[in-house]
């Protein structure tokens, strides 16, 4: 048995009240000819109705649609640092030894209005050559491992898939943690094998700090109350303080 989709029934039925109409009119008001002069009538401003309806209005709806998705996806990032992204930043900042290089163009005041693109282009041109020793490892492991349910719930988030360099962000960090998870023990490596695990990490704490830049800029065009939390929360900056008025 043939199921008929419910929009070929749906389109039927309009079809034939459509005729209805029109034969109802005939019959009743008796003037074909003016009948057919407003069915061509009609049926040529289907055409201008089509175009207002796909292109305009869809393209509304779109946009609309789009910007409530950025702004969930913007919620998941906030959680995400929260959580996690702000404390690894700062254990990955404090085994950075060239963290003195960041640590000027990514500071600023509360009052200030940073230059987002020029931070940017800094955190992307930064070398990210971190050496960690096998204490880092394992304080990294801790860290990461105590968070794994709550990557694998971000993961899953269908929102982050329209996002793809935090994706790629939440992937690194994730294969981080399986790396070292994998490890029977995180001292006594090989050279080489140091050497691999710190650009596992190096890979997470670009595109992390990459990210907390983005993240900053969002804030401070929507949410100058978090926008402000953020900058006294500095990981960047030795001196700040989230007491407002003190600093370190």
């Amino acid at each position: 048995m043939i199921r008929i989709p419910w929009q070929a029934r749906l389109g039927l039925l309009l079809i034939c009240c459509s005729g209805i109409v029109y034969s109802t009119k005939i019959l009743l008001i008796d003037n074909i000819s003016g009948t057919i002069e407003y069915l061509f009538n009609s049926f040529g401003f289907v055409f201008i109705n089509v175009l207002v309806v796909t292109l305009v209005i869809n393209e509304l709806l779109s946009v609309r649609s789009k910007r409530e998705r950025m702004e969930k996806m913007n919620m998941v990032i906030g959680v995400f640092f929260s959580e996690v992204g702000s404390g690894l930043l700062c254990r990955l900042i404090s085994i950075d030894q060239a963290g003195e290089q960041l640590e000027k163009p990514l500071s600023f005041a509360i009052d200030s209005v940073p230059d987002f693109k020029k931070m940017e282009k800094k955190a992307l041109s930064h070398s990210y050559s971190l050496d960690p020793s096998p204490a880092d490892f394992h304080d990294l492991f801790e860290y990461l491992y105590s968070k794994n349910d709550f990557f694998l719930r971000l993961l899953e988030n269908p929102v982050l898939l329209e996002h793809q360099s935090f994706t790629g962000l939440l992937q690194a960090t994730f294969h981080l943690t399986e790396e070292l998870s994998r490890r029977p023990v995180l001292t006594g490596l090989p050279d080489a094998d140091c050497a691999h695990l710190a650009g596992d990490i190096n890979r997470v704490y670009r595109q992390l700090t990459y990210e907390w830049i983005r993240y900053l800029e969002y804030l401070s065009r929507n949410y100058p109350y978090l926008y402000s939390l953020a900058v006294r929360t500095n990981p960047f900056d030795g001196s700040c303080s989230v007491i407002i008025g003190k600093k370190i």
